[in-house]
């Protein structure tokens, strides 16, 4: 796989990322083969300049002057708009049109995509594909720059780490048979955050903003390039002293700190064989005064933003190194070879509120009028003291280190065998992670509204590693006669995990292997009107360690519609269907598992997803103006084929014909803008209906569900001299506040209305 650096020789848009099955990249410097009916995209000149689209801090709303127009991006040899397969882009202008610090803001955007409210922030990402299970988006492969950023994507996929997307010049998300090229999740699809190119010439940018709740960011980069090297150097401060409220009047916010250095060298930009080197390094951390506990249904009511005392000792402390080493060689038009060397470390500590002693949170806080609940209510609430053993509050810091490292290859090949063209791709992965988990956990009173340690001896609750060796191959062929292209593909995974329980001096360790064949169709009815379809096999990789009759989830998936796509104009209407042999549920503790069932694996048997995904976007020119409007639409529905039971409180016992949780029948987004050269304004909607908590069957007015959500935002922006611009941000303008999840201790509420205004500049 190619990582980021965009090279002025190549004049690429985006950084070059080699993609097979809808892996979306930057175009080659070759030209591309007859795709459809479409003639191949003209060939880069050596020493052009790289595209810019208003990329990130600071950047102007327009191409740089003199530079080439933004390179169409391309998915297995196929021009986006002509993929076999679901595939949606992000872009700059996108991104920066509303200035989003929430990543779950920027993906409710891309039909099929769901996401499930947490802390407010987004710091820790709940992001579903296709119905896959949202929590800590560990059913989904996520990706920057094409390398796994998950912490563990094979012993512990759950996304505690998550990318700035403040930083990102675009975002890429794949679904349908183009998932196989990635992995290990292949069920829902992958989610690529693209990180800014360096630019041909020496030049910056800055972007600072404050804002309510003492909203600060400070953004910028600075990059060149001399035709043979490219440098760039680009960091992000972001904080807030938090929305919630704590009796004390304490913070409860947060700060994240990403720096990332990337650059490139070309050793002989004359030399007809192409022989390049690049380099990618990045380092983040987090300090975030973030709890798992919400608040009653009734103090919601009263209060959302409230947050009780018993929490004034979680904390958050995580940071995160990352390198990435690419070596590309081009010895011929039309035939790459790029090999990737790749390392993420990422460590946590969470000290936080696991429980009562002698009860459940999530109970309490569920019906604390109870007389068995009352009392424990009351001491969380600061009404009581603690005052009998049960009472007392256990509060730990669950340490977690992760490391993750491999090296992967991908071969590309242009070729034509008579009026047949070929794309042709080949792709070995080499991968190891491993998890080493340290929970633990102290007594403390709570007396007077104070926390005091009750002077009982730690108690260790989980003390193990896991770690998984994994071979993953694949390869495809985009072929293409006249106007129909055809995409068949397949990939291997090959995988020894083990579990080691050091409290307990076991070992476990298994063997598991899955072969996923898929193919895609696109066939062009006229110049903008095609047709698309595909089939393929889905996979989630068993926890490590498991016993053999755990099963690895597998899916037959299939999906079919219509693209329309002329100029900046383009809709398309998918359906799909994902048939479960076997879906399989992880347990986290962001879900409410207890410790004793941890990263438990269940398999629930046969169950089946399926909906339809609606998207339109166009810019209408209206003289000097132009009015962005973009639309999406997603229906989905899901159901459980076999009775089962569950520890997961989020499944619990699940009866044949039962809905999955987290999953909103409708989702719904719309912004409508109206920009000029020197200002603009936008106006963002998005609509999510409510999501059962807990798998059911019964009417959702009747069932434990999230509620129904409807927000606002609105952008604006307005160039006041040069580079300078000056932009506002009204984030939820409404003041709607809803109950996003239960999970894993009581209701928790979206951010209030939220204002921030900044200016940016470019140099």
């Amino acid at each position: 796989m190619s990582l980021c650096i965009s090279l002025r020789r190549l004049g690429l848009a985006a950084p070059a990322l080699l993609l097979t099955l809808g892996r979306a990249h930057a175009q080659s410097p070759e030209p591309s083969p007859p795709v459809a009916a479409e003639p191949p995209a003209p060939e880069s000149s050596p020493g052009a300049a790289a595209p810019v689209e208003g990329q990130g801090a600071g950047a102007p709303e327009q191409a740089a002057p003199g530079r080439d127009a933004p390179v169409e991006v391309t998915v297995a040899g196929t021009r986006v708009t002509r993929t076999a397969g679901s595939a949606h882009v992000i872009k700059s202008r996108q991104l920066e049109r509303f200035e989003h610090d929430d990543p779950h803001a920027v993906l409710s955007s891309v039909p099929g995509v769901y996401v499930r409210g947490e802390d407010g922030l987004g710091l820790r990402p709940n992001v579903g594909v296709r119905g896959v299970n949202p929590d800590r988006s560990k059913k989904v492969t996520l990706m920057e720059d094409g390398v796994p950023i998950s912490p563990a994507p094979y012993s512990a996929p759950a996304a505690y780490y998550f990318p700035l997307i403040t930083r990102m010049s675009s975002v890429r998300v794949i679904k349908g048979p183009g998932a196989i090229a990635y992995g290990p999740q292949t069920v829902g699809g992958t989610v690529d955050l693209v990180t800014r190119p360096a630019p041909s010439l020496a030049s910056g940018a800055i972007d600072l903003a404050l804002g309510e709740y003492g909203y600060g960011k400070a953004h910028g980069y600075l990059g060149t390039s001399d035709g043979q090297m490219d440098v760039l150097v680009e960091g992000v401060h972001l904080r807030s002293d938090g929305f919630k409220e704590l009796p004390g009047g304490a913070d409860t916010g947060f700060y994240r700190n990403e720096v990332m250095l990337k650059g490139s060298y070309v050793v002989d930009p004359a030399d007809r064989i192409r022989n390049e080197l690049r380099l990618k390094l990045t380092y983040s951390e987090e300090l975030s005064n973030e709890t798992y506990l919400g608040i009653t249904d009734a103090d919601f009511e009263e209060d959302p933003l409230r947050r009780y005392g018993a929490t004034a000792l979680d904390r958050m402390r995580n940071h995160r190194t990352a390198v990435a080493l690419t070596h590309v060689l081009t010895p011929s038009p039309g035939v790459s070879v790029t090999t990737t060397v790749y390392r993420n470390d990422f460590s946590r500590v969470w000290r936080k509120v696991n429980g009562f002693r002698g009860a459940n949170l999530f109970d309490v806080l569920a019906d604390p009028d109870t007389p068995q609940h009352a009392v424990y209510y009351a001491v969380l609430t600061g009404q009581l003291d603690s005052s009998t053993p049960g009472e007392t509050l256990l509060i730990g810091p669950n340490e977690r280190d992760f490391a993750a490292h491999g090296v992967e290859t991908r071969v590309r090949w242009d070729a034509t065998t008579g009026p047949v063209s070929h794309r042709v791709e080949y792709g070995l992965r080499l991968h190891y992670d491993r998890v080493e988990r340290r929970h633990s956990e102290n007594g403390f009173h709570l007396l007077g509204g104070s926390l005091v340690p009750d002077g009982g001896p730690t108690l260790v609750t989980q003390f193990n590693e896991a770690w998984t060796e994994a071979v993953a191959l694949h390869a495809s062929d985009a072929i293409t006669w006249r106007s129909l292209t055809v995409t068949p593909g397949v990939r291997v995974e090959l995988m020894r995990s083990a579990f080691v329980d050091r409290a307990a001096g076991s070992e476990q360790t298994r063997l598991a292997q899955a072969l996923l064949p898929g193919a895609g169709a696109y066939y062009a009815l006229t110049e903008a009107l095609g047709l698309l379809a595909g089939v393929y096999r889905g996979f989630s990789p068993p926890a490590p360690g498991s016993d053999d009759h755990v099963k690895p989830e597998l899916s037959v998936n299939y999906e079919g519609g219509a693209r329309f796509a002329d100029g900046p104009l383009r809709a398309e209407v998918i359906g799909y269907y994902n048939d479960y042999s076997n879906i399989t549920d992880v347990c986290t503790l962001s879900s409410g598992c207890l410790d004793a069932d941890l990263d438990r694996q269940y398999d629930a048997g046969e169950a089946r997803i399926y909906g339809l995904e609606a998207y339109a976007e166009h810019e209408v020119p209206l003289g000097q103006l132009k009015l962005p409007i973009t639309a999406a639409y997603t229906l989905t529905k899901t159901e459980f084929l076999t009775s089962f039971t569950s520890d997961d409180p989020i499944f619990g016992r699940v009866a044949k014909g039962d809905e999955m949780p987290y999953v909103p029948r409708h989702q719904a987004s719309l912004s409508v803008g109206v920009e000029h050269e020197r200002a603009g304004v936008v106006v963002g909607a998005s609509y999510v209906s409510a999501m059962r908590e807990e798998a059911g069957g019964e009417p959702m007015s009747q069932a434990l569900a999230t509620d129904e959500q409807l927000l606002f935002d609105v952008s604006a922006k307005v160039r006041v001299v040069g580079p300078l611009v000056l932009y506002a941000n009204a984030r939820n303008v409404l003041g709607s506040q809803y109950i996003v999840s239960r999970r894993p201790f009581g209701a928790r509420p979206n951010a209030p209305r939220w204002i921030q205004v900044g200016a940016k500049a470019s140099f």
